[in-house]
């Protein structure tokens, strides 16, 4: 564990940490390495734990002193690195040297847990018949493949996209979690494709999943779909 020493700021150096967490009004917040004002929707907010740790506050809603970083791996692994968060919430604090790999765990589960919750609000469809029927002819909000997916079975479902919707679909297709982790997530086993059906909680899923891609540097982007997808009603409760 790393700890700070001196944690004094200078006289002149503005306050980055904020007392609560932020309201559904708030927009943007600095992160405390590149001190760039962002969109809260690409940080991630930490907090000082009553144990004197840095937590993850994935959620935005822990209480006490709040920080926020860039959310991506390097940027995180930064922070640890100089004691960023030390200097920035004005207290000594312990980082755990895992903190990184904690927060990609978290962000896997949540995106995962999103994922099962899809599937009880009926917006998930799985089996290759399946999913190539659902591309035919439903409201679809994306695609999910599983990372081991073979070339010919990707193909397929590309093909089939383009021909209901010709040329390049703009839908955002998932391909970082591997055939067990949607196994569990779905509660069914091998899976390897799935179809998204238009709902908040595909859409949520997709957002998560995204952030995760990006949390861990991964170079092929989710586009966004407004043309597809709808985006309105509320998450599914587990």
């Amino acid at each position: 564990m790393s700890t700070a020493d001196d944690v004094a700021p200078a006289a002149d150096e503005p306050v980055e940490f904020e007392e609560r967490p932020p309201k559904k009004s708030d927009v943007s917040r600095t992160c405390i390495v590149s001190r760039e004002t962002m969109p809260i929707a690409e940080l991630l907010r930490f907090v000082e734990g009553p144990d004197g740790s840095v937590v993850p506050d994935l959620k935005r809603n822990l209480p006490g002193r709040g920080v926020w970083v860039e959310a991506r791996r390097a940027v995180v692994e930064k922070a640890v690195a100089k004691n960023v968060f030390a200097r920035a919430l004005r207290r000594r604090v312990s980082v755990d040297p895992g903190l990184c790999d904690l927060i990609d765990r978290l962000m896997n589960d949540q995106a995962l847990g999103t994922l099962g919750l899809a599937r009880k609000a009926g917006e998930v469809v799985v089996g290759f018949a399946k999913v190539e029927a659902a591309v035919a002819r439903e409201r679809l909000a994306g695609l999910v493949h599983a990372a081991e997916a073979g070339a010919d079975g990707v193909a397929k479902m590309t093909a089939a996209l383009k021909r209901r919707f010709g040329g390049e679909a703009d839908l955002p297709v998932v391909r970082i979690f591997s055939g067990p982790q949607l196994d569990l997530a779905l509660g069914r086993s091998n899976v390897i494709h799935a179809a998204l059906l238009s709902g908040r909680a595909a859409e949520i899923f997709l957002e998560r999943a995204a952030a995760l891609g990006r949390y861990r540097g991964v170079s092929a982007e989710m586009p966004t779909n407004d043309d597809h997808a709808e985006k309105s009603g509320d998450l599914p409760q587990e």
